[in-house]
């Protein structure tokens, strides 16, 4: 069914009524125990349950919290054996001197003696993070807080950090570090960025979305050097985001963005010298624009491991870098014929003469121990993925590590001798879920975290090797309460079997009473892309919800783990998809949609829909545009239609060079199969969003427009691609996705 929008201005004038009408949803009154609305999940605190962060000390004998005391904040000390209470910063020694309100602490760290506390406050955002802000040291033996940064800008500073000593701190401020002596007034500029594309001690936009790096500096172990990325953007193309809302003429905000196939920054990495204020670069080989050097860090006083990745990131090596004198050595090489990832998950054993290192070189993720000599043995044999190592227990000979080798959808802790023996399954058989340990730094604690679609989250202190609780630190009972009178069905968790004879994992949220002779219409939620999954058993949060009120509302919501999703299915399942990111997952969805609707006849086949946002928004697009007469109606959130204008480290990895994959380019990026459209579309964007530009959809629109193809959208100025700034903007995002569902995949069958 095609929608009723007949022109681009009636359009604009339904959207905009949408936008001034308040859904039946969010009216509902909150004394409505058992019913969920779009109020009581996104303006309401009704399911907002008890959290806990907590930061080990580094003797491990406790840890600390921030909590709110009668006059503040304070950061407390619990005692992991006695659960001992100590407050070890008051609100009282946070307050400046003439001040009457005392510091809001946003995060904090200690000193290595716990003798001073470095605080940040007052942040600004920075792309995803709010790492932008100011930093105060108190000394906690004299009581003295100290801003610091001198005359800097308010809110200028990142990344701030303790010398080994505790005596200086360490910081980036526009674009150059700078280390401030605690012991007397002097802030020293450790380096000067030479143009205005340099960038020292943090990255540029790419480096940090792809990569995951922010903070670009570590001090050496003795305090005497500090080394740091250096990133050059001159030569990258920029890109330009646009506010027409702040004042009578736009502001254009521009910044290096290297789309596929285009020049990237260089990237190098220099030691600092804190006395003299001098640089040694590291001879790091390769062209510094098409390679990419993922992590770095001390490995001792002298020496810096190094992990670089090609362009093409298939092959990882891990150098061995001379401080002194800038000399690299090759220590170890990862390659596969489809991409690498950055190994998280490096830690020196056997005084620095062995590493750990994950790599699926036998078609699972393992850890490996390896060598300087190059020997490298599988420490995790078997058909199972290690997901994550947690901790290394050198003296027993233990790898601690998150898998879950019966299940994809769930977490669990396991153990594993050096040798590869003696698998051990940790967290017990009761507890199906999803499980997240915080290990104390010499492994003999653990904070677990245990949460499940029908466990709200519940966190206790454990013993590491044995598992056994300490104690209980959050129970959320009234979370609990509040879940528990809710009116739903379980999620059920399935498997679809494709004509490939591929098994997917999914869920189905039904509505609470179905009636056997009724037709029910089919809502899937998609991602479908290598950097994430879906199906997940665990307690998430507001699409969670939104999906359990969808199925209150008369709705049968699915999502389902294509092929090439972040599943723990082996290397053949998640890299299946190379070269073909666009192509397999919307053909696996259809087909596994095709499956369910042969076997659940309480389905309707004329009313399936679908969305999804950023990655799931690109696969909305293909499955309404490429299955056209399965989906009936598409809701793509943030997606990029054509493949060829997102970043370089992404899509590379996962397609090659476009030059070298034209076609997969092509065949993967909706936009070159608008015409095919049959059904109803809402196109939903942020014009602020700096991952995937709203530029792409104005390019689908284009392509729409061209072939006549009726659709509606939703533009929410300034806005990023999460699309929640500014006042009431995820309620309304959200009533819009609903009454547009409402209108166009009706729960009435009409």
């Amino acid at each position: 069914m095609h929608s009723t929008l007949p022109t681009a201005s009636q359009a604009l004038k339904v959207i905009a009524l949408l936008a001034t009408l308040a859904s039946p949803l969010s009216a509902q009154p909150h004394d409505k125990k058992s019913q969920l609305s779009l109020d009581r999940i996104y303006n309401s605190t009704d399911f907002e349950g008890e959290s806990l962060s907590i930061q080990w000390l580094t003797d491990s004998h406790g840890y600390t919290t921030l909590e709110n005391g009668s006059s503040g904040q304070e950061i407390v000390r619990h005692d992991a054996i006695t659960g001992a209470r100590t407050i070890l910063v008051s609100a009282h020694e946070v307050t400046p001197d003439l001040e009457s309100s005392p510091i809001k602490i946003e995060s904090y760290s200690f000193s290595k003696s716990l003798g001073k506390v470095l605080i940040y406050t007052n942040s600004k955002r920075v792309w995803r993070r709010r790492t932008r802000g100011d930093y105060w040291v108190l000394d906690r033996a004299s009581g003295e807080l100290r801003k610091l940064g001198g005359d800097l800008p308010a809110s200028s500073l990142m990344f701030a950090k303790f010398s080994p000593t505790g005596n200086q701190v360490a910081y980036v401020h526009n674009r150059d570090i700078y280390v401030e002596d605690l012991r007397e007034p002097r802030v020293t500029r450790l380096t000067v960025a030479s143009s205005p594309f340099v960038i020292n001690g943090t990255f540029d936009w790419v480096y940090e979305e792809e990569l995951g790096l922010r903070d670009g500096f570590r001090w050496s172990p003795d305090g005497r050097s500090i080394a740091y990325w250096q990133i050059d953007t001159k030569g990258v193309r920029t890109f330009s985001l646009v506010d027409n809302t702040k004042g009578l003429y736009p502001t254009i905000h521009e910044f290096a963005y290297p789309k596929v196939g285009e020049q990237n920054a260089i990237c190098q990495v220099g030691v600092a010298d804190v006395s003299t204020q001098q640089t040694q670069w590291l001879n790091v080989d390769g062209d510094p624009r098409n390679h990419y050097i993922a992590r770095m860090d001390w490995l001792d006083n002298q020496q810096i491991a190094l992990q670089q990745l090609n362009r093409l990131q298939n092959t990882n090596r891990l150098l061995l870098a001379e401080a002194a004198t800038g000399t690299v050595t090759e220590c170890f090489i990862d390659q596969d014929p489809a991409w690498v990832e950055a190994c998280d998950e490096l830690v020196w054993i056997d005084n620095r003469e062995t590493f750990t290192w994950t790599s699926e070189r036998d078609g699972w993720r393992h850890v490996y121990l390896s060598d300087r000599k190059g020997n490298s043995r599988c420490a995790t044999p078997g058909e199972s993925d290690v997901i994550r190592l947690l901790h290394v227990d050198e003296s027993g000979h233990w790898l601690y590590f998150i898998a879950s080798p019966d299940d994809a959808t769930c977490r669990y802790l396991f153990r594993q001798s050096f040798d590869g023996s003696a698998l051990q399954r940790l967290t017990p058989p009761t507890e199906t879920g999803w499980h997240n340990y915080s290990v104390s730094p010499d492994g003999r604690w653990a904070v677990h975290t245990w949460s499940s679609t029908e466990t709200v989250p519940t966190i206790e202190l454990v013993e590491l090797s044995t598992h056994q609780t300490i104690r209980r630190l959050v129970k959320n009972k009234q979370l609990a309460k509040t879940w528990g009178e809710v009116n739903r069905n379980p999620v059920e968790f399935f498997k679809v079997e494709l004509p490939s004879g591929h098994l997917c994992d999914g869920w189905c949220m039904r509505p609470p009473q179905m009636d056997k002779d009724q037709k029910y219409p089919l809502l899937v939620y998609v991602y479908g892309e290598p950097a994430g999954s879906t199906v997940t058993n665990r307690w998430s949060g507001g699409n969670f919800l939104w999906h359990q009120m969808m199925a209150q509302q008369g709705y049968v919501v699915v999502s389902i783990d294509n092929r090439g999703t972040k599943a723990p299915k082996g290397r053949t399942w998640r890299k299946s998809i190379y070269r073909q990111v666009g192509i397999i997952a919307p053909r696996d969805q259809a087909a596994a949609i095709g499956e369910l609707l042969k076997q659940r006849s309480y389905l309707d086949p004329t009313r399936v829909g679908v969305w999804g946002w950023s990655g799931g928004g690109s696969m909305s697009l293909n499955a309404i545009f490429k299955y056209p007469d399965l989906y009936r109606t598409a809701v793509a959130i943030a997606p990029v239609p054509n493949q060829r204008f997102y970043d370089t480290i992404y899509q590379e990895r996962y397609m090659g060079l476009p030059n070298d994959n034209p076609s997969g380019y092509r065949q993967g990026s909706p936009i070159h199969f608008a015409k095919a459209l049959k059904g109803n579309l809402l196109l939903v964007h942020g014009t602020g969003d700096d991952n995937c530009h709203y530029q792409t959809t104005e390019l689908l629109i284009n392509e729409l427009v061209k072939h006549n193809k009726k659709f509606s959208m939703m533009a929410y100025p300034n806005r990023t691609h999460s699309i929640r700034e500014g006042s009431n903007t995820t309620l309304h995002l959200r009533t819009l996705m609903t009454d547009y569902l409402f209108e166009h995949l009706p729960q009435n069958g009409k």
